[in-house]
């Protein structure tokens, strides 16, 4: 055990007290910011810090001033880990960086509902108890052609609720080709098991016939799911049942067929010069009497899972009580209802709905972008990189249109010396006040500038410019 001298003691008595620091104006400022506990603590741990180091090694004893920047430097690095980034990766639905970023007209009646109480379940014309779901049943029904609607959290606890509804205790059929997982190891059979549904699988990996389906149904049949297969594309061999004819085998037998779209469109994304994908509007057309899909992936909204289909089953679904336990808050809702009500003026749809903008913007654009980023960019960067302007491509990203990518240029930064070096520089940009996240490939930090609005440039060059003072 090491004694402390009386002349160590003396020294390290030289540091400034816990309230000498608070005293000063540079610890007012942070007071201010971040709350007097927080600052108190962080001056405290700041000066054991600097105990502990003057044990080790005797140096200058810092003075109060230089105990408050060393404070500040600690509070700073408790910033919150949710906070604004630029996702320069080329995935514009990013599920790991929030998916969808959303309208102004979204951001704006969410924030409204989070300032002001709001009609969530009340009817201000009877002045009786309302229904949240009113807010949104008429704009669903419009854009989709179905009879009813209903909106819980996410489009997983869609199919779950119309599992649990229809399937528990009895069979759900679907084909083998149509067991998908999604992101973070999270699979439809799974969900089949947890809504308490048999599952009945028909069918091969890559195909599946009419008569796969009617040998499965019988009296413990409670729904068939048909899966789009968003995430994957299985070719050459194949063969799948369309929802129009499955639509027909299952009413034959009496249940419904559940389509579970899981992105979701509300507008042919081909008048956009993207890949089509099914809309929600024919998935009702083609007799599907229940049809689930996402809000927050290609539709551009928040979180969310919509169910729409026949009136009888709407009610019956909002009767369960799971229903409850899975329903959408009023700041959500207002959001929600905002980016459908965007839809309605399918004219100025794309300069409104940040995802289709992003999606459908045109390579020209981010060209110019490019080169009129590449010099201020290395300079921010520094002698240690080449910065160049590159071809890349983009992608949907969220599961959507797999094998779809999109022309797109990126801002490609190769190190001098070491590939060490150019993994240091990418976990530098994610350090940054406001975080850049690229993708390294081939040698390089690509930064594909799709998702980089022209109003943005100034914040983003602002961002690299603390750069250098990133240790």
């Amino acid at each position: 055990m090491n004694v402390m001298s009386e002349s160590e003691a003396t020294f390290l008595r030289q540091l400034p007290s816990i309230a000498t620091v608070l005293a000063t104006a540079e610890a007012a400022l942070l007071v201010e910011r971040h709350g007097r506990v927080a600052t108190t603590d962080a001056i405290r741990q700041a000066a054991n810090e600097a105990r502990a180091s003057l044990r080790d090694k005797p140096a200058t004893v810092p003075g109060p001033s230089e105990l408050a920047a060393s404070a500040k430097v600690l509070l700073e690095a408790r910033a919150p880990g949710l906070r604004p980034l630029f996702n320069l990766t080329g995935t514009v639905l990013h599920t790991n960086l929030g998916r969808a970023v959303l309208a102004e007209a979204a951001i704006d009646a969410a924030v409204e509902a989070m300032r002001h109480a709001v009609a969530l379940e009340f009817d201000l014309s009877s002045g009786a108890r309302g229904e949240r779901d009113d807010h949104l049943r008429a704009l669903l029904r419009e854009l989709t052609g179905a009879e009813d609607a209903t909106v819980v959290n996410n489009n997983a606890a869609a199919v779950l609720l119309c599992l649990n509804t229809f399937a528990l205790g009895r069979e759900a059929v679907v084909s083998r080709g149509e067991l998908i997982e999604i992101g973070g190891a999270f699979r439809m059979p799974d969900i089949m098991t947890r809504a308490g549904a048999k599952m009945i699988e028909v069918g091969t990996t890559n195909r599946t016939h009419p008569a796969d389906y009617r040998d499965a149904l019988n009296e413990r049949s409670g729904l068939v799911l048909k899966v789009h297969t968003s995430n994957y594309r299985i070719q050459g061999f194949t063969a799948e049942v369309g929802a129009r004819a499955l639509a027909a085998i299952a009413n034959e037998a009496g249940v419904p067929l559940l389509n579970d779209l899981g992105s979701g469109s509300l507008v042919d994304l081909s008048r956009y010069g993207l890949a089509r994908e099914p809309t929600v509007r024919e998935a009702v057309a083609e007799g599907a009497r229940l049809v689930t899909f996402s809000g927050d992936k290609l539709l551009g909204g928040p979180q969310a899972g919509f169910i729409v289909g026949d009136r009888e089953l709407i009610a019956k679904i909002n009767r369960n009580p799971l229903k409850r336990a899975l329903r959408v808050d009023k700041i959500r809702l207002a959001a929600i209802e905002a980016t459908l009500n965007l839809y309605r003026d399918p004219d100025r749809l794309v300069e409104r709905l940040p995802t289709l903008c992003f999606l459908s913007r045109p390579l020209a654009d981010i060209e110019a972008q490019a080169r009129r980023l590449r010099a201020p960019v290395a300079e921010r960067i520094g002698d240690a990189f080449v910065v160049e302007v590159g071809d890349c491509h983009s992608q949907i990203g969220s599961g959507a249109l797999p094998l779809d990518t999109l022309s797109s240029a990126a801002l490609s930064v190769r190190p001098v010396g070491s590939q060490r070096t150019l993994e240091n520089l990418a976990a530098a940009l994610r350090a940054l006040p406001r975080p850049i996240v690229g993708r390294i490939g081939e040698g390089a930090l690509h930064l594909d500038l799709r998702c980089l609005a022209d109003v943005d440039e100034d914040a983003f060059l602002a961002t690299l410019a603390h750069l250098a003072r990133t240790p």
